[in-house]
């Protein structure tokens, strides 16, 4: 059962003044006081602009197209909650339109001969491999520092993040571009967080929450009895993943040889101009020359590009082995995730290699 919605003006109310003050309390001395008054001021913006999502598709003043998107979106709520056992709260029954494409823009760095990701830590959700603005000039001015200090830099642009259950998060108007099951993805992805989630690990967070929404849309899609989508795009899709993994170790092991930095950045150019080989190669002879990579290929290349890949992909095969050594039941699957979870980090990376490896 849904619980009923709290005042929301209230619950602003409180969250503004509480909010605030216990994040700089968190985090005093941890890094710029500018750097996290914009975490605070964009959090409180969007906690202010939710509205239940019941009372937009009721009024017949809002965008009939928008109204049309959320009544979808609820039917993809339910299920995720009746049949993918995602939590059941309000996250995701609520909206928000921020006035912008996106929420946020995360801005990954790494050392120039590294994959290692430069973290950063945050009380409620542990370290992670990224640093988030509420403003895309801002990401863009701490790119900029970075690229100055030696760096290998990239922006990402993001529709969507939880809360890990601190608040109810609502769908954005940013998760409403790309059609009713990308929104459907993102809901499923995003509840995963909430059900699971292991501080300080981005990579085993990512490629869990992937796989929740990997299989949780191909079970939407057939609770509606819809084909499987498009088996020839997500083929590419994972042929241009593997494409970008196998690049990633390539570097790792290039970057482990003590090598003179002029050596080393000659050959790291070169592992990526192969990789752009042997993108096209894939591209003209097995997938009919379907183009839809190549401005992410053709862009310039560095680390910092494929931390996304390593983070939201590297477990996925993991996950997969596990849901199907779980016999699809999703709840003893969470069980299993659990207990990886309570692992040490490194007995849980092994652990992911051996499944990933079955």
């Amino acid at each position: 059962m849904i619980r009923p919605f709290p005042s929301l003006g209230l619950l602003d109310r409180v969250l503004r003044v509480l909010f605030p003050g216990a994040l700089f309390l968190l985090l005093n001395g941890c890094s710029s006081l500018g750097y996290y008054s914009q975490l605070a001021s964009g959090q409180m913006q969007l906690l202010r602009a939710r509205e239940p999502v019941s009372e937009v598709i009721a009024d017949p003043s809002r965008d009939p197209t928008l109204r049309a998107h959320l009544v979808q979106s609820q039917k993809a709520r339910a299920f995720a909650s009746e049949h993918l056992h995602l939590p059941d709260n309000q996250s995701y029954r609520l909206y928000a339109d921020i006035g912008r494409p996106y929420v946020v823009w995360n801005v990954f760095a790494t050392p120039e001969f590294s994959l290692t990701p430069q973290n950063h830590c945050f009380p409620i959700a542990g370290c992670v491999a990224y640093r988030g603005y509420y403003s895309q000039s801002a990401a863009r001015g701490e790119a900029a520092i970075q690229s100055l200090q030696g760096m290998d830099v990239s922006i990402g642009s993001v529709e969507a993040y939880s809360t890990l259950g601190w608040f109810n998060d609502p769908i954005l108007n940013s998760m409403m571009g790309w059609g009713d099951e990308r929104l459907a993805t993102l809901i499923f992805h995003e509840l995963a967080h909430q059900r699971f989630y292991v501080q300080d690990d981005t990579e085993f967070n990512e490629s869990f929450a992937t796989f929740v929404e990997q299989e949780g849309t191909r079970q939407w899609r057939a609770f509606r009895g819809l084909p499987a989508d498009h088996d020839a795009q997500l083929q590419r899709r994972d042929q241009f993943i593997q494409l970008v993994l196998d690049t990633r170790t390539r570097l790792e092991k290039l970057y482990a040889q003590p090598l003179p930095a002029e050596q080393m950045r000659t050959r790291k150019a070169a592992e990526f101009e192969r990789f752009r080989r042997d993108y096209r190669t894939l591209r003209d002879s097995q997938w009919a020359g379907d183009k839809r990579y190549d401005a992410w290929v053709n862009a310039p290349l560095n680390n910092a590009r494929l931390l996304p890949f390593g983070l939201y992909d590297q477990w996925v095969p993991a996950f997969a082995e596990l849901f199907r050594q779980a016999d699809g039941d999703w709840l003893r699957f969470y069980a299993q995730v659990e207990k990886l979870g309570g692992l040490p980090a490194r007995e849980r990376k092994v652990a992911l290699q051996t499944l990933a490896g079955s």
